[in-house]
């Protein structure tokens, strides 16, 4: 019952695949010199806006006794506020799945399988986390597209009272062509503009390039290794073998995740990050000047950040090629 893009508490579906599917169509239209319209959508407090009688109403497609199920589960629930010593009247729920629950995520899903798409565009979805792609080597007709796309999202929202957040909605026009898109509206408001959007955790700039992405993981580790100093520094007393542990363990996944898609852009942009890493080998050791790059990779056993990057993408690639999916196997 779920639609193929929606990759969200699937099994075998992952934050990168659907970062790989959106990029793919980014680096597509820009290979074309075309205009690809996009909107991140940002959906309001998306789990608890879940209406319960509408939820009730789509889940009826299932077997009889799951439905029963479902109708238990959300039905007859109450909630009470205490502040101080003063309590609440007690008040029905009538929205929202329950938070930390097994069921929640996937009723969800089921409550937002039947989102509008279009021929004429694409559409990716993480859970709440939602992108809207349009094509076209005319930004006019580009931008038509997408805005369509973007009414029926609108109807669609006000029926089933979902809401969206049209401010903090980012609209990018990626592109190589020096020509401007129109802009696009959600609710009679203007989506705002930028050149940069994040989505699942990935900094997209408007010709991908991916350098925006890795300055911004870069700071976020040079604010970690400060923070860390006093276990990885010189005046440690931490064995080398345990300070090794802890950058592997919590600095390396920072610039690790992603790497199958930024793994590949330019060499003076892959740099940035190896040369973080080298330095902070070299603190971790305390070696001296003369002793290279390469043998302390070689003797702590840590890939470069090109070896880690071939690696992960092989295993990627071997992934994708079977997958049950076929916007991922695409």
């Amino acid at each position: 019952m779920f639609p193929d893009h929606q990759f969200g508490f699937r099994r075998s579906h992952s934050t990168i695949q659907q970062c790989h599917r959106i990029t793919t169509i980014i680096s597509e239209a820009l290979d074309a010199k075309e205009f690809c319209p996009t909107v991140y959508l940002d959906v309001k407090q998306a789990f608890d806006k879940v209406w319960h009688r509408g939820l009730l109403y789509k889940i009826k497609l299932l077997p009889s006794e799951y439905y029963l199920i479902f109708k238990s589960y959300l039905s007859d629930r109450y909630f009470q506020i205490k502040h101080g010593e003063a309590n609440s009247a007690i008040n029905q729920i009538t929205s929202g799945v329950p938070q930390g629950s097994v069921f929640g995520p996937l009723l969800y899903l089921l409550y937002t399988s039947d989102i509008p798409t279009t021929p004429t565009t694409y559409i990716g979805t993480f859970a709440d986390d939602t992108v809207i792609l349009s094509r076209h080597h005319d930004p006019q007709i580009a931008t038509d597209r997408l805005q369509e796309h973007l009414n029926l999202i609108q109807k669609w929202l006000q029926d089933w009272r979902i809401k969206a957040n049209e401010t903090k909605s980012t609209q990018v026009i990626y592109t190589l062509r020096r020509a401007d898109c129109p802009r696009v509206y959600l609710n009679n408001i203007e989506i705002p503009r930028a050149k940069v959007a994040k989505y699942l955790g990935l900094h997209l700039d408007s010709k991908l390039t991916w350098k925006v992405h890795i300055i911004k993981i870069r700071k976020e580790m040079d604010i970690k290794i400060k923070q860390m100093y006093w276990f990885l520094g010189k005046k440690s007393s931490l064995s080398l073998e345990n300070k090794l542990l802890l950058y592997k363990a919590i600095i390396k996944p920072i610039w690790t995740y992603g790497i199958e898609l930024w793994g590949c852009s330019s060499k003076s942009n892959v740099d940035i990050i190896q040369r973080f890493q080298s330095k902070t080998l070299r603190m971790i050791t305390g070696a001296p000047w003369y002793v290279s790059n390469q043998s302390l990779h070689t003797d702590l056993r840590v890939p470069t950040v090109e070896e880690e990057s071939f690696n992960r993408i092989d295993k990627h690639f071997q992934r994708l090629q079977f997958h049950v999916n076929q916007l991922a196997n695409n």
